[in-house]
C-alpha cells in the first residue's frame, strides 16, 4: 500500500518543481533567521535570490556535524523557542551532542513521513506494531510511534530493554510488525530461544530495521531466525529522524527517499564534488519542509549511491543503496579501507559462527593490528581445539581474500560479546585511546 499516492508517485517534472519552490523558501527562511547560514552564504557570495535552479544548490557550502556542535544548543534553530514543541539530541558519545528542534508542523511532517515508511515496509492500519526502538532523546522510538498512529495502526511502545518481558508481550499481544535495530532484533531471537518461544509461532509478518548499518547476509539471518520479511529504514536526527528513506517490501532493492521533503546528493568525501547517479560516495541532504531546524547540504558521513530507475512498487522517488558504512567508521588498516559491514558480510557466510562480532584495532611497533572477535555456537565451542583453530584460519583467509587485509580471528564463547538495546558497538579502536 502507498500511503500518499499523490506525492510518492509524482512525475519527475512535477516533483522537481515542488523541490525548487520549497528549496527557495527554506533558504530565504534560514538566511533571515539563522546567523550561521546567513554568514556562510555571505562568505560564499550567495543570497537566496541566486538560487534559481536545483543545480544552483551545488554552489552553497556544506553543513557538517561540527557546525551543529559549534552552535550548541539552539544556535541553528530558525524559529523562537516559543514555537519549538519538541527537542531531541544525539548521545554525544563522540563529542558535543547535536540538538534538533521541531515545531508542531514539523511533528506533523515527521508523522506523515513515518506513516509512509511503515506503509512501504508492509504495515497497514490493521497491524499491531511492536516498537522496540528507544524512546527519549533518541528519535527512533517516538518517530515510529507517531507514524504508527498517523497510519492508524496499533502501537506497543515497549522501547528497548527488558528483553524477556518483550518476548512475553510478543507472545501474548500478537504483534505483526517489529521495529528495532537489526542487532537488537537478533538479540530478541536469541532470548526467545532461551525462553522456549519460537518466532515461527508468533504473528510477525514484517520487520523494519535501521539506526545502524547492516548487510544483506544479516538480513537473511534475521529473516531465518525471526520468520518475517525484513526491510531497511534510514534516517538521522539532524535531518528529521527515521523516515527519510525506506525500502519497499515489494522489491527490497534500495530505499526510497521522500524527495518532496529532502534533496539528496552523493559527493566525493575527499573533494566534495557531486557525483552522478550510480557512483558511490557520501550522502548529503537538504531539508525542504522543516521549520525549526532546517539543514542545508548536510554531510551525513554515510556511504551510499543513488538509483533513479523506476521501482515495481510504483514509487517514483530516487532510491539510495543501503548504507555500507560511515566515513568516520571506516578503518584504515595498513593502507586498506575497511568498513565493519564488510567484515560482517564475510562472517555471515560462515555457518558455524553467530551474528555477534566486534572489531578491535591496536597498534604495535607502528603497525596496525586488526582482531575480529566473533561468537560460535555452543556445540562447536565444546568441540576440540583443533576444529576451532581450523575455523579461525578459514575466516582469516576469507577476510584476506575478500578485503585484502590481514586480520587475527578469535572465536569466543556464546554470549561473550555484550548485547546492545540500541546501536551495536562494533569497533573498539585502541589507537585513539
Amino acid at each position: 500500500m502507498i500511503f500518499n499516492i499523490e506525492y510518492e508517485t509524482m512525475p519527475r517534472e512535477a516533483l522537481e518543481s515542488i523541490q525548487l519552490r520549497r528549496l527557495q523558501a527554506t533558504l530565504e527562511r534560514a538566511y533571515a533567521t539563522v546567523p550561521f547560514y546567513r554568514e556562510r552564504l555571505q562568505a560564499a557570495g550567495i543570497t537566496p535570490a541566486n538560487i534559481k535552479t536545483l543545480e544552483d544548490l551545488q554552489a552553497i557550502p556544506f553543513t557538517t556535524k561540527q557546525d551543529l556542535r559549534d552552535n550548541y544548543p539552539f544556535g541553528m534553530f530558525a524559529v523562537p523557542m516559543t514555537n519549538v514543541v519538541r527537542i531531541h539530541a544525539s548521545s554525544g558519545t563522540t563529542g558535543q551532542p547535536t540538538v534538533v528542534g521541531y515545531t508542531a508542523r514539523d511533528i506533523g511532517t515527521w508523522a506523515e513521513l513515518m506513516a509512509r515508511s511503515l506503509s512501504a515496509g508492509g504495515a497497514t492500519r490493521e497491524d499491531i506494531i511492536h516498537n522496540a526502538y528507544g524512546y527519549g532523546l533518541f528519535t527512533g522510538g517516538l518517530g515510529v510511534h507517531y507514524g504508527a498512529e498517523k497510519l492508524g495502526a496499533s502501537i506497543i511502545p515497549v522501547s528497548g530493554g527488558n528483553t524477556k518481558r518483550q518476548v512475553i508481550i510478543m507472545k501474548d499481544f500478537g504483534p505483526t510488525i517489529l521495529t528495532a535495530t537489526p542487532s537488537y532484533a537478533l538479540h530478541l531471537a536469541e532470548v526467545a530461544i532461551e525462553m522456549g518461544v519460537s518466532f515461527q509461532n508468533l504473528k510477525f509478518k514484517y520487520g523494519i530495521f535501521g539506526a545502524e548499518p547492516w548487510s544483506e547476509t544479516m538480513r537473511r539471518e534475521i529473516e531465518n531466525k525471526l520468520h518475517l520479511s525484513a526491510v531497511d529504514i534510514y534516517g538521522l536526527s539532524e535531518v528529521i529522524g527515521p523516515g527519510v528513506a525506506i525500502e519497499c517490501h515489494e522489491a527490497k532493492k534500495g530505499l526510497h527517499i521522500f524527495e518532496d521533503h529532502f534533496i539528496p546528493e552523493i559527493i566525493d568525501p575527499s573533494t566534495g564534488k557531486v557525483l552522478p547517479y550510480g557512483e558511490t560516495g557520501e550522502l548529503v541532504f537538504t531539508s525542504l519542509t522543516k521549520e525549526a531546524f532546517p539543514v542545508i547540504r548536510y554531510r551525513t558521513r554515510d556511504i551510499s549511491c543513488l538509483n533513479p530507475e523506476p521501482c515495481i512498487c510504483g514509487r517514483t522517488h530516487v532510491r539510495m543503496q543501503r548504507v555500507s558504512g560511515r566515513t568516520d567508521d571506516m578503518l584504515i588498516i595498513r593502507g586498506v579501507n575497511v568498513f565493519p559491514s564488510q567484515i560482517e558480510s564475510v562472517l555471515m557466510n560462515v555457518d558455524e559462527v553467530e551474528p555477534h562480532y566486534q572489531l578491535l584495532v591496536d597498534r604495535k611497533d607502528n603497525l596496525d593490528i586488526l582482531t575480529v572477535r566473533v561468537e560460535v555456537g555452543e556445540r562447536l565451542f565444546s568441540d576440540e581445539v583443533k576444529k576451532l583453530q581450523s575455523l579461525e584460519a578459514k575466516i582469516e583467509k576469507d577476510i584476506k581474500e575478500y578485503l585484502g587485509v590481514s586480520a587475527k580471528v578469535k572465536l569466543v564463547e556464546p554470549k561473550t560479546i555484550a548485547r546492545s538495546e540500541g546501536k551495536a558497538v562494533r569497533v573498539i579502536d585502541n589507537r585513539k585511546i
